[in-house]
């Protein structure tokens, strides 16, 4: 029974995937090595299905969107690369679903609920580890992250004993933060999010999420210790450097480019225009999302799943250069610590 779980695990074996990982960061990956990686990214499907389920059911009725994340080929090479002591059968965000909350009292109370949850899943980390509301992340992220490894007794089940899944919590304003990094990294040649590229950007950011923690969630972010007046100073002036704030209003929304149907496939070109292919079958969807990465092997193509449109607008926003949310909050949360009008 031992020889055929080795037999069944995605990609082979965990020491498998490993090494396809390691091919991969040192440029010399085969086409095995490829095959191998497609085979273990896909397999974390059936873990999304798992949990997107427990977690709608636990939503249901309470405006609480949920929406899954199945993490790009090309992300996941650029992981191994960014980080060289990594394995790659231990990257614990292949699979993701992400929960966005009206507030930070709505996010504690289901987190806490569910981790009073009856189910073999296991919850890999300790109650803080990744509380970064807590102790946010220099780069100005906020949210709070849960490692799950997934294990059920069903035949097939087994043979995917052991994937982890990842859970985010956000905040509307949390997100809406995140939405903008995602955005200037589709825009401009910055990375804030990886503290790669221009570091005004990053500081910006930065500055950005201690406004809006101080402005709306009466708590604080990276940068506690600065007073309110030249939190907001400080931003004004790399605003007006960088002129940020200015090229988020100017982008065009892309409103109407996901229907109701409910599997979603957007390409941004090198141009970033935006090409939207959707599909009535999940099936259908990721077989051309695995044919689209090697055809556009220079564009970002991302699989995007929810029950409706307009849950897939609010949890991926970032990818329809959407800043709206952001900049109306910077707009007011500026006001609010600076107790004048205008000064945004």
């Amino acid at each position: 029974m031992t020889t055929q779980t080795k037999l069944h695990h995605p990609g082979g074996s965990k020491s498998r995937v490993n090494r396809a990982g390691e091919n991969v960061r040192s440029g010399t990956q085969s086409a095995e090595d490829l095959h191998v990686i497609e085979q273990w990214r896909a397999a974390h499907r059936a873990v999304l299905n798992t949990f997107q389920a427990i977690l709608r059911t636990r939503t249901r009725g309470t405006g609480i969107s949920v929406a899954q994340r199945h993490k790009r080929k090309r992300t996941i090479f650029d992981k191994l690369e960014r980080l060289p002591g990594m394995q790659l059968s231990r990257m614990d965000d292949i699979a993701g679903c992400r929960l966005i909350f009206k507030d930070l009292q709505t996010l504690i109370e289901f987190r806490k609920n569910f981790h009073n949850a009856h189910f073999n899943h296991k919850r890999r980390n300790e109650l803080d580890k990744y509380d970064y509301i807590k102790k946010p992340k220099c780069t100005g992220y906020r949210g709070i992250h849960d490692v799950y490894e997934y294990n059920v007794n069903s035949e097939v089940g087994k043979e995917l004993a052991g994937l982890y899944l990842e859970i985010q919590y956000r905040t509307l304003v949390q997100h809406a933060w995140s939405t903008a990094v995602e955005v200037i990294g589709f825009i401009t040649e910055s990375q804030p999010k990886f503290r790669q590229g221009d570091t005004r950007y990053e500081k910006a950011m930065a500055l950005a999420s201690e406004i809006l923690a101080r402005a709306f969630e009466n708590t604080k972010g990276p940068l506690p210790e600065i007073e309110d007046r030249v939190i907001v100073a400080k931003f004004l002036k790399l605003d007006e450097e960088l002129k940020l704030l200015k090229t988020l209003r100017g982008l065009n929304a892309a409103d109407k480019a996901v229907t109701e149907r409910k599997n979603a496939i957007l390409i941004f070109s090198g141009s970033r225009e935006l090409d939207v292919r959707t599909f009535r079958s999940a099936t259908d969807a990721l077989r051309e999302l695995f044919e689209l990465e090697k055809e556009f092997p220079d564009s970002d193509v991302v699989l995007v799943r929810a029950n409706t449109s307009d849950d897939v607008r609010l949890a991926f926003r970032n990818y329809f250069s959407d800043a709206r949310d952001f900049i109306q909050l910077m707009e007011e949360g500026c006001t609010k610590l600076v107790q004048a009008q205008g000064t945004c």
